[in-house]
């Protein structure tokens, strides 16, 4: 079993405290996405870990074995980095190979290992090559088969994409989805862009200055956040919000003549709230007048309409088919109240 347990976890570094009591199980063989904006302390998480940071209090557990206090060798992991750190005078499979080198492994053993890397990553035809000669997605592939070839318990990517253009994260993304499907090994990724988490994670975690705000399945996230952040983080393009007053047992959309019915325990009447709706979840009307069309991107088969109401609140809504809103038009919106989110403005927290 190689699955990793955090139990109240904390980091300060002098008097500042970075990481706040973080509790979180992850199982074995399961692929864990740390996601959130940055300074979130989401690589600080990883580097503990790894080790490369120490835990000031709490306890890490690797499988069975207590690694709190252990150096970063004897836990049995592996981490690739954002940039490729490869030796530039060294073939790819030397590059591959060097670590079990150093450590005393035989040449044969070496050999079959790197072969075995060679293979999952579809390098055969790369080996004899030096850095120089390859792509940013093909030195990305060897810094991950160095780490393949050390057969660790738990492997640990942090931002590994961050330096490809779009096409090559996107390849990227497929390739080590691929390869955890294949090695069904224990995997943590740290990213701050969450369609890779949404298409990577079994698990993502949800990070914000320290603490964990939810942890779930991605379309468990999106589908049922438990605040107004990870709802606004979770989904691209991110959810709006709109202004609302709790009326008698509705709730009265800021600039709207409409009240909304949600099917929630609502606040006192008069309590101001948040309500969230996606934007694939909002229709344009067109013979509507309450917001003004500013842009719309279209990108082929979708595309995305930002409104201004003329309150100033902005939305963007997602749509589909040969029609699209004008530039400077007028439109109104809806949505069914049961594709509708209520959060408390001052907490942010879900009403349910």
């Amino acid at each position: 079993m190689s699955g990793v347990v955090m139990k109240d976890v904390v980091k300060r570094y002098g008097k500042v405290q970075v990481i706040h009591g973080i509790d979180l199980e992850i199982n074995d063989g399961e692929f864990c996405v740390f996601v959130g904006p940055s300074g979130c302390g989401k690589s600080t998480l990883l580097r503990m870990v790894a080790g490369l940071e120490e835990t000031t209090e709490g306890a890490m557990s690797i499988g069975s074995r207590d690694v709190t206090t252990m150096d970063p060798a004897e836990r049995g992991v592996a981490m690739v980095f954002q940039t490729y750190a490869l030796y530039p005078h060294m073939t790819v499979r030397d590059n591959m190979g060097f670590g079990l080198k150093m450590n005393g492994h035989p040449k044969a053993v070496i050999a079959e290992k790197v072969a075995e890397a060679t293979r999952i990553l579809k390098l055969e035809d790369y080996l004899d090559r030096k850095p120089a000669a390859l792509s940013g997605g093909q030195r990305q592939r060897v810094s991950i088969g160095r780490a393949i070839v050390r057969g660790p318990e738990v492997f640990l990517f942090d931002e590994p994409l961050s330096n490809l253009d779009a096409e090559l994260r996107v390849e990227m993304r497929v390739e080590i989805a691929r390869l955890h499907k294949e090695i069904g090994a224990t995997m943590i990724y740290v990213t701050h862009d969450q369609v890779e988490a949404m298409t990577l994670a079994d698990k993502i975690v949800v990070l914000r200055a320290g603490v964990i705000e939810q942890v779930g399945a991605p379309l468990e996230l999106y589908r049922d956040p438990d605040n107004k952040f990870v709802a606004g983080f979770i989904g691209s393009p991110a959810m709006n919000f709109l202004d609302g007053t709790v009326t008698d047992g509705a709730v009265a959309l800021a600039g709207s003549r409409n009240a909304v019915k949600l099917a929630v325990q609502l606040p006192a009447t008069g309590t101001p709230v948040h309500v969230g709706v996606r934007p694939e979840h909002i229709e344009i009307d067109p013979d509507g007048d309450t917001h003004v069309v500013e842009l719309t991107e279209a990108l082929g088969g979708v595309s995305y309409v930002h409104l201004k109401a003329a309150y100033g609140d902005k939305l963007i809504v997602e749509e589909r088919g040969d029609t699209r809103s004008i530039e400077g038009a007028r439109v109104g919106i809806s949505f069914e109240s049961d594709r509708a989110m209520l959060f408390d403005c001052e907490t942010g927290q879900r009403l349910r």
